[in-house]
């Protein structure tokens, strides 16, 4: 048993509960259990204490961070510990403590004094209810690591007797005397608003100001709050729509001086409220809110919590805020790692751009129009990679590197939370809440710099993407129509992608589109087939609604061949419209109104070899099961491209003689 001669903090549970946080008492935990509460899958259990001053005591939930120190038992019965950050709540109309932060002064001793709840609990002094009766009311766990202790009630003079735990003997506490050494708490100032606070625009007037704490510290049972970080990333709106109706969200990342990140949404009025307020590389007080379980599929932030801001939330810009704060946090992942990574993962990564390719404008699934610019860069582990700018990614920094470049200058790119996809080899793509810092004052873009300056930019570079010129393509997989069947692809539970050079040499025109809805849900396009009502509009059985006009989304179906033989393949929207160069209503006006346009652009696809990436996949119509090929991209062949693939063919094959 540890000797230390700590001090109880005399009134300390009183003076808590009244409403002070800035106290810093020293306390004893006389009792502590696991309980279960609802959060993330695998959060584990929580825990609740009850802490003593050596007379009165209160219930206290240790927060999340504070749970593994009760796990590994340095937090016990009968351990002194020192409350650096707390807050106090109402439950069920008692007052109870949430500890967010505490230093462990004596890992175990004795009950010191005769503590028993106070009347202000909600539990009597004057009958038998002591600490293990109140505990027994709870519906929750066991003793964290012991069996449980049988307190008698304490009499005004009597010691506390109680049955050892752990292996302890039976101890006695005394009350301390009148001449007890004091614990005299240290003051931490509450966080106080500008003197230009107003009640107006996006802040609100908070009558009690709540204190800052770290974003590592917040949990959902905390009351008033407030956190002090800089925006690091701000998502555009996005609407949506569901059962309750049409709506708007966006969200924003903050980042605070300990290096904790979170996530901040806000939806509906409180877009309007907030969003022209925030700017990435302001620093703010965010104060009130509503916590809930971070959704992983969309928020990559290492935090298990998410805020929500309601109504009572403000939010304080700091301008004269120092550098306290960072203006980003990254881990980089080195592009030869990106290969391992999985479809959909969200990374950070720095290299050279050593090309640009120009913004084009393509259409989404959902019907809409975006901007779309790849570029490449390359690093020090000998590989490169593609990134592909969404948006307003490709005029903002797209068109700034593509000048650098052009230039003859070779700038270093950071990207921030990049998404990686796994079609036909890994690249990298903008999110929401991308950034993309050009030239950076980092120590890696500075090692970058170096290496590309003193001989890096003559390493030769495998690409880990696909390359659209065939002759440098890693990842591609030719074969011939006859292989499809040959080699048994598309049989396996996944699809085989694959690359074959044929040419188209018949159409099916009888149906070569559908009618789709254009019903637009959140950011995508309804897209399924809709029917003709008798009152001549269009039906969509999933919308459950009609519409005065309907889309046409291309469903072709093509005969392709090489030397090796023939086969039907499928081509849809995207790879329709980069095979026709046309969208599908306007082939099918074409058709509708016997423009000779439809058949001059059928036409001019026939008898013409292509590059087509296709995905084989077996597939069960009715009772039968047989292989379907899909066309996911279509390139006309280019001679000298494929020369060149031909010869390093040869190459190879020479070589293994």
């Amino acid at each position: 048993m540890a000797s230390a001669a700590a001090k109880l903090t005399p009134n300390a549970v009183p003076t808590a509960l009244a409403g002070d946080t800035n106290l810093r008492p020293v306390v004893q935990v006389v009792d502590l259990r696991s309980i279960a509460v609802s959060g993330p899958p695998g959060s584990g259990p929580r825990f609740r204490a009850i802490v003593s001053d050596g007379a009165a005591t209160t219930t206290a939930l240790l927060a999340a961070q504070l749970c593994d120190l009760a796990r590994s038992g340095l937090v016990r019965r009968g351990a002194i510990v020192q409350l650096l950050e707390y807050l106090v709540n109402n439950v069920n109309g008692r007052r109870v403590m949430v500890i967010l932060n505490m230093e462990v002064l004596v890992p175990e001793r004795e009950i010191i004094g005769n503590p028993v709840m106070p009347a202000e609990l909600g539990v009597s002094n004057s009958n038998s209810m002591g600490i293990d009766q109140l505990n027994g009311a709870s519906r929750h766990g066991s003793m964290a690591g012991s069996t449980l202790n049988t307190v008698t009630r304490p009499t005004d003079n009597a010691p506390v007797i109680q049955r050892s735990m752990a292996g302890n003997s039976s101890n006695m506490g005394t009350t301390p005397s009148d001449n007890a050494q004091v614990f005299q708490p240290t003051v931490q100032p509450s966080y106080r608003p500008a003197p230009s606070y107003r009640n107006h625009g996006t802040i609100m007037k908070n009558e009690a100001p709540a204190r800052i704490i770290p974003i590592s510290a917040l949990n959902p049972y905390q009351g008033r709050w407030a956190i002090k970080a800089r925006v690091t990333a701000k998502g555009e709106i996005r609407r949506y729509h569901n059962t309750k109706g049409d709506g708007k969200v966006f969200s924003f990342d903050l980042l605070d001086s300990d290096g904790s990140e979170i996530r901040v949404t806000c939806f509906n009025a409180l877009v309007d409220r907030f969003y022209e307020a925030v700017e990435v590389g302001q620093v703010y007080v965010v104060s009130r809110g509503n916590l809930k379980p971070a959704k992983k599929d969309y928020n990559h932030l290492k935090n298990e919590w998410e805020i929500f801001l309601e109504s009572q939330s403000t939010i304080e810009l700091c301008p004269d805020e120092n550098s306290s704060i960072p203006a980003q946090r990254f881990s980089f992942t080195s592009i030869d790692k990106i290969e391992d990574a999985q479809n959909n993962a969200i990374l950070d990564v720095i290299g050279v751009v050593t090309s640009v390719n120009p913004s084009t404008t393509i259409q989404r699934k959902n019907g809409m129009e975006t901007q779309k610019r790849t570029i490449t860069l390359k690093d020090m582990s000998g590989r490169s990679v593609e990134v592909t700018m969404w948006g307003d990614f490709c005029n903002r920094e797209g068109s700034q590197l593509q000048e650098m470049v052009e230039s003859g200058a070779f700038p270093v790119l950071a990207v921030k939370a990049g998404k990686v996809n796994d079609y036909s080899g890994k690249s990298v793509g903008t999110i929401s809440s991308s950034q993309l810092l050009i030239n950076p004052d980092l120590a890696e873009a500075h090692s970058l710099r170096q290496w590309f300056d003193c001989g890096g930019r003559a390493a030769s570079t495998q690409s880990i993407s696909r390359d659209f010129t065939p002759a440098a393509s890693r990842n591609e997989i030719r074969k011939t129509v006859a292989q499809i069947k040959d080699d048994g692809l598309g049989m396996g539970d996944k699809p085989d992608w694959v690359t074959v050079k044929a040419a188209i040499i018949f159409f099916k025109t009888d149906s070569f589109c559908y009618t789709a809805c254009p019903n637009v849900v959140g950011d995508r396009q309804c897209n399924k087939k809709v029917t003709k009502s008798d009152a001549g509009n269009w039906l969509c059985d999933k919308c459950n609604q009609e519409f005065p006009e309907c889309d046409y989304r291309y469903l072709l179906q093509l005969q392709i061949q090489d030397h090796s033989g023939t086969t039907w393949a499928t081509a849809f929207q995207e790879s329709g419209h980069e095979l026709l160069g046309c969208s599908a209503r306007e082939l099918y006006m074409y058709k509708e109104n016997d423009d000779p346009r439809y058949a001059d652009i059928l036409l001019q696809c026939l008898y013409h070899q292509y590059l087509l990436r296709l995905k084989v996949k077996e597939e069960t119509y009715g009772d039968e099961r047989r292989v379907k090929n899909t066309v996911a991209k279509v390139e006309r062949v280019d001679p000298s491209a494929e020369s060149k693939f031909l010869i390093d063919c040869i190459s190879k094959l020479t070589a293994s003689y």
